[in-house]
């Protein structure tokens, strides 16, 4: 399988740079690090990793991308013939079987929906389509048109079944879309191919939105990310430095239009069916990125208030509001 060269064009969300202190523990005394990258799953999958033999890293990156590229087959909803794409076809008709990890990761997206108040939602399909988000950069919807939508997104029209493996839904017009959590997870399963492999310093990107940074590269004591201001032509923001973690970001500069006036962003609403206002970046920091991705949203769209008395207590969040008058400030 042919992979693109490394490219960390990150100017949409993150810097990425090093931050230089210490040693790192785990890696060999003499080190190489290798690199790769591929297109799949809507971004580029890049990975960075350090260890002591490069035919070995570089294996345990090629197996890494391979890895990224099965999650593709599976969670797509752009490949008709995916796990995801059939299941949108067909579980309006009937019961689906999906293989067992589709389903574990649909039954914690329920999860993150129930606990979310219904701001974290796969169902949104049927949204994106009509404000042209779906396989383009956006448009205004009729009132209408959302109304209509509205009745085919839910959560709740997902039923699944855990001792057959299936997956129905509830009412015509349903349609999953994996966009809110597909990165997270597939960097996490990098995450673990790597470590399989024997890595111990690596970095994950998947298109510079969902990170996970594993270890430290030599001689530091993690891996420095830049969290952007939204609001600063730069782009430059809160730098933090990080091991052993992840960080999702959620913008409303990733993908958008103009219209009527003002900036319409692909980060919807679930409840109102428009895209939500008031927030121009919020960026989450946590152990697993298939958390940090899935929570960026809701905490976008609930605002700081809200965070502040839901946020996990292992999550740290960094919001930037669509107001000059209040800085971009860590959620305490």
């Amino acid at each position: 399988m042919a992979k693109s060269p490394l490219t960390f064009s990150l100017a949409t969300l993150l810097l990425i740079t090093a931050a230089i202190a210490g040693a790192a523990d785990g890696l060999p005394t003499r080190y190489v690090k290798e690199e790769g990258a591929i297109d799949t799953m809507g971004s580029l999958m890049s990975i960075v990793a350090y260890g002591g033999d490069a035919a070995r890293v570089k294996k345990a990156i090629s197996d890494g991308l391979d890895e990224a590229d099965r999650l593709d087959i599976m969670l797509s909803n752009y490949k008709p013939e995916s796990q995801w794409s059939e299941m949108n076809r067909m579980a309006t008709q009937r019961p689906v079987h999906v293989s067992k990890e589709l389903f574990d990761l649909l039954a914690d997206c329920q999860e993150y929906s129930r606990e979310s108040e219904g701001t974290f939602d796969i169902s949104v399909g049927p949204l994106m389509k009509i404000w042209g988000f779906y396989k383009g950069s956006g448009h205004l919807a009729k009132q209408e048109q959302v109304e209509n939508a509205l009745t085919s997104v839910g959560y709740r029209n997902v039923i699944l079944d855990r001792n057959t493996l299936t997956v129905r839904f509830a009412r015509a017009g349903v349609e999953l879309d994996p966009g809110g959590i597909g990165k997270g997870y597939a960097v996490d399963r990098v995450v673990d191919v790597l470590q399989k492999e024997g890595i111990r310093a690596a970095l994950v990107s998947a298109g510079g939105s969902s990170i996970y940074a594993l270890g430290a590269p030599p001689d530091q004591t993690g891996w420095r990310i830049e969290l952007r201001d939204g609001r600063n032509a730069s782009g430059a923001g809160e730098s933090v430095t990080l091991r052993d973690e992840s960080v999702s970001t959620s913008g409303n500069y990733e993908k958008f239009f103009y219209a009527d006036g003002k900036l319409w962003s692909h980060i919807m609403d679930p409840r109102t069916g428009y895209p939500s206002t008031g927030m121009i970046s919020v960026s989450v920091i946590a152990p697993r990125t298939v958390d940090s991705e899935a929570w960026a949203k809701p905490y976008y769209i609930l605002g700081r208030s809200w965070t502040a008395r839901h946020k996990k207590k292992d999550f740290r969040v960094f919001m930037c509001e669509d107001d000059l008058k209040k800085p971009c400030a860590w959620v305490n």
